[in-house]
């Protein structure tokens, strides 16, 4: 079984997947792996700089995140030229790391954006982790210094709404703070395992 795992910035979603990581349960972090994909692999670096120009990359070799982003945000087709070099190779690597994860009971794939289980991806469930709009900017702050909150809410009116991840959720992790997490990640646990055998 493929689970899924998304939510918005600053929402807590790799500490919920760290806790699945703890129970022995793979964890596929989709954007972790795309930056590293993204600086080395050799096919994308050459596209992306036929696309978006030498300072794409710095001079030590690394992905120029805030010159691409600075491009591409202003820019939709650029955009959507830029994901067709990278989204693939995701896809292919994603594939490749459930191969060599096909004896677990399940695994898990975190990333920021997702579809609702089924539609374009072969997931089974898909958990949203919540947290307020200000407990989030909280601990952006607090995680990335040189981030201003203007940066932050910025981010979070590009992402997608609550409402909207909402409705693409089978199952939802609060993690306001006043609720406690490891009981939510058990709970599903059992749910998966269960439902696993049961396949």
């Amino acid at each position: 079984m493929n689970i899924g795992v998304t939510g918005g910035i600053g929402s807590g979603k790799s500490i919920v997947c760290k806790l699945f990581a703890c129970l022995d349960i793979p964890v596929y972090d989709a954007d972790t792996r795309a930056k590293w994909l993204t600086n080395h692999d050799l096919v994308i670096r050459k596209a992306v700089v036929e696309l978006l120009g030498e300072e794409s990359y710095t001079e030590a070799g690394e992905y120029n995140r805030p010159y691409v982003s600075d491009k591409v945000f202003k820019n939709p087709d650029l955009l959507k030229k830029l994901n067709a070099i990278i989204h693939p190779a995701v896809g292919k690597d994603t594939a490749d790391w459930l191969a060599r994860n096909s004896e677990s009971p399940y695994v898990i794939k975190e990333a920021a954006i997702m579809n609702k289980a089924g539609v374009n991806n072969n997931l089974d469930y898909v958990i949203v982790v919540q947290a307020p709009i200000e407990l989030r900017i909280q601990r952006v702050k607090k995680r990335d210094k040189n981030r201003s909150e203007e940066e932050i809410r910025a981010i979070i009116e590009r992402q997608i709404s609550d409402e909207e991840r909402q409705a693409i959720a089978d199952f939802t992790i609060n993690n306001d703070e006043n609720v406690a997490l490891i009981p939510q990640v058990l709970h599903l646990h059992q749910l998966f395992l269960q439902a696993g055998g049961a396949k």
